[in-house]
């Protein structure tokens, strides 16, 4: 039997109030799927997307991490790269903004006058130091506080950490990047963004307490890193001043 023109707009007007009350976020009428070109692990459960985003980070060769996070009653503000065999960036607290490098076990910093002679240290030696990089020897206490900034493993396993139940919440994007986002708590302990797109990696970390925001970018993307140039490099020896 034939269907008239008439039975047919009845039909998609019916097929259409149908579509409007359908729960949202699941397969829709068209048959449109919402992990349709993600890697899957949106149709996990929380805890092992959170698995997944770590497995993936610890994996990687390289990572940028960018924000602001609070350790030792102090706030930094970093701008790393790193691999594993160290890491390049800057980092500021306190007013001050400093370079860290290290490669292998050589750790090297480069600050300026203000940086050295805080706390009244030597303005002699602060003036020496100014602008240069300074090998940091392992024994100093500067070499543990800072050395940490430049491990990836260190500061990875250290951040990725969600604190409570673990639930998801939702879908989201990053930097043009759709996520889903798993959160501690409903919040409280803490959310990271993992990717949709391509390796489950981690995008964006809340921590918990409001200890910090901070950014994952460039993840697998190699950079140079290479100890400074001697004329460029100060050894002061056994221990900084001031330090």
């Amino acid at each position: 039997m034939s269907v008239t023109p008439r039975r047919r707009i009845r039909r998609a007007a019916w097929l259409g109030a149908v579509c409007a009350l359908a729960v949202t976020g699941l397969a829709g009428c068209s048959g449109e799927d919402p992990d349709a070109g993600t890697n899957g692990v949106g149709k996990l459960p929380a805890d092992k997307i959170q698995a997944k985003a770590g497995t993936a980070a610890q994996a990687a060769d390289t990572v940028r991490l960018h924000g602001t996070v609070e350790a030792g009653g102090n706030r930094y503000t970093l701008d790393m790269r790193l691999k594993a065999d160290g890491g390049t960036g800057s980092v500021a607290a306190e007013g001050t903004t400093f370079g860290l490098l290290r490669v292998g076990e050589q750790l090297f910093l480069k600050a300026d006058a203000g940086f050295w002679s805080h706390d009244g240290g030597d303005a002699k030696a602060a003036d020496k130091l100014a602008g240069k990089y300074v090998k940091v020897p392992q024994t100093d206490p500067v070499y543990k506080k800072f050395s940490g900034f430049t491990d990836k493993d260190v500061l990875l396993g250290g951040l990725l950490t969600l604190h409570g139940t673990v639930k998801t919440d939702g879908r989201h994007e990053q930097g043009g990047v759709r996520t889903i986002r798993i959160t501690g708590d409903d919040g409280a302990g803490g959310s990271l963004d993992v990717s949709l797109e391509g390796t489950p990696y981690p995008l964006r970390l809340v921590r918990a307490g409001s200890a910090g925001t901070i950014g994952f970018s460039d993840w697998n993307k190699d950079f140079a890193l290479e100890e400074p140039e001697k004329d460029d490099t100060l050894d002061y020896g056994k221990q900084l001043p001031s330090s």
